[in-house]
């Protein structure tokens, strides 16, 4: 069978490659002589913030489960694919055919269970295939060798410390469970309790950002992603303090009670969010 056989017949092939030919090329259009100002004075280094920040909108949109607002969202961020293709067919570096095809190829030659006869029946087996062969795609990039290099450093910090922690790992040089890293935060809070006590900046820092590697590596044991766990904190954060206000009047109402006062509406807040998680017993 085909690759392109499992898009629904020809008409829908030649729909999904007309409308990213359409998008190609306004995008060309706005970076052409006589196109948008601001477009054209991009560059790579000033896209890429952008970049960033529509990556996390994605991430919003998926997690309040808005689709309309995520097919805008994900347009958004093809826009920025779009772009740094554009700007690098013009600087002569490759274009956006060039990164389709090395995408189709990347995954077909990761997919061996699928487009060749390797056998991967559950997804843990999948994945280590995945891994070996990007192992062996390693070994010819620059930097080879150098099993933490291809961890990008301008990745999110908590990205990037379960990325580090991962690739320790696969030579055994990780925590043997869980347990081991409970103790290890026992031990990195204490060193951070003395830095306090010092009043060492400099060392204060040091054990706080010690203290969050340790808690990455243990939501990486954990299987947790740390990112949406965190982002689930917030969110709960938003949705407590937004029943605090509304019971205690605002925020100066807030600003006017006791310490005391202000715990027992976070309690009370926390109390409600409980209730309403519960399952409601069904009437009869």
């Amino acid at each position: 069978m085909d690759v392109l056989d499992v898009i629904d017949g020809e008409e829908e092939q030649a729909r999904s490659a007309a409308a990213l030919q359409r998008a190609a090329a306004i995008m060309a259009r706005l970076r052409a002589p006589g196109g948008c100002a601001w477009d054209r004075a991009q560059t790579f280094d000033s896209i890429k913030r952008y970049t960033l920040e529509e990556t996390y909108e994605v991430f919003d949109a998926i997690e309040r489960r808005a689709w309309p607002e995520l097919k805008d969202e994900l347009g958004d961020l093809l826009l920025q694919v779009l772009f740094y293709a554009q700007m690098a067919r013009e600087a002569g570096y490759f274009d956006l055919c060039e990164v389709a095809e090395n995408l189709s190829a990347k995954l077909i030659r990761r997919h061996p269970h699928v487009f060749s006869d390797v056998v991967a029946e559950d997804p843990d087996a999948v994945l280590r295939n995945w891994e070996q062969i990007k192992a062996e795609e390693r070994r010819s990039k620059p930097g080879a060798g150098v099993l933490l290099e291809d961890v990008p450093r301008t990745m999110p910090a908590t990205m990037e410390a379960v990325k580090l922690g991962s690739k320790a790992a696969k030579v055994g040089f990780d925590w043997p469970s869980a347990e081991g890293l409970f103790e290890k935060l026992a031990e990195e809070t204490a060193e951070l309790r003395a830095e306090v006590e010092r009043e060492d900046k400099a060392g204060i820092e040091a054990e706080f950002g010690d203290l969050m590697f340790t808690m990455m590596n243990l939501a990486r044991h954990l299987k947790i992603d740390a990112e949406s766990a965190l982002r689930g904190s917030n969110a709960r954060f938003r949705a407590r303090f937004a029943a605090m206000e509304s019971r205690g009047g605002g925020a100066e109402g807030l600003a006017a009670l006791t310490p005391g006062q202000l715990e027992d509406l976070w309690a009370q807040a926390k109390e409600a969010e409980r209730q309403q998680a519960e399952p409601q017993p069904k009437e009869h």
